[in-house]
């Protein structure tokens, strides 16, 4: 198995065999937890205007996303998962768009397969690819964006490897508590509300779900859906 990190949108451009497209902060974490709370099915689309389209065909669909952290005006949530951690969705279908991970899915066009990265299941998702026994994994760490490089992302992009490579990552426990001074800072900044702390802590939780998020299209739409491992 030949495992590759290609960082960033250019990255998931680049990404062949099983596609691994990380978000720590915070858009696979909150798949994870939707998903956790029984939501009927997400759909992942590129576009705000996707997004409205599918909700003025589909009216009971719920939009859920950001750009640069903010909820769209007119969508009903944000990408935030303290927002859903104590909701029942069942019977809801989600549609998310986000300004980094979902980009992600949508340029791994060269993709044999794609999955969502996130420390929340980082280990179902290891699980996953090992009985899978693709011949290639590449693993994105999505970054601020698409574009710069965070720690969070490449810090579940190391430990995936690390999983897959049967190692033990040095100073694990060490790092994520070092997220929150870094990328994960913005967490406790008043300023800036769109980032509650409660996120923070949901979205660094090691290993708590023990389900991959495997991305299909269906011929007109992406769809997450959760497989238990």
């Amino acid at each position: 198995m030949k495992i590759q990190i290609l960082p960033l949108l250019e990255g998931a451009k680049q990404a062949t065999g099983l596609t691994v497209i990380i978000d720590v902060f915070r858009a696979f974490s909150l798949e994870a937890y939707m998903h956790a709370n029984h939501a009927e099915k997400i759909i992942p689309v590129k576009t705000v205007e996707e997004a409205f389209q599918l909700k003025q065909q589909n009216p009971s669909y719920v939009l859920v996303g950001e750009r640069g952290g903010i909820k769209i005006d007119g969508f009903q949530y944000g990408n935030s998962p303290s927002e859903f951690v104590h909701q029942d969705l069942t019977g809801k279908v989600l549609v998310h768009t986000t300004s980094a991970g979902v980009q992600g899915i949508a340029a791994a066009t060269n993709a044999d397969e794609i999955v969502t990265g996130a420390l929340v299941n980082a280990k179902a998702t290891a699980r996953y690819i090992e009985k899978k026994k693709p011949d290639v994994v590449s693993i994105v760490p999505m970054g601020w964006g698409g574009e710069n490089c965070t720690e969070e992302d490449q810090l579940c992009a190391e430990y995936l490897q690390a999983l897959l490579l049967h190692q033990q990552l040095p100073d694990l426990q060490q790092r994520i508590e070092q997220l929150k001074y870094q990328e994960g800072k913005k967490f406790f900044d008043p300023s800036k509300p769109q980032f509650p702390e409660e996120d923070f802590w949901l979205c660094t939780k090691l290993d708590v779900f023990d389900g991959v998020n495997r991305v299909i299209h269906d011929g007109n739409t992406f769809i997450s859906e959760w497989i238990e491992e």
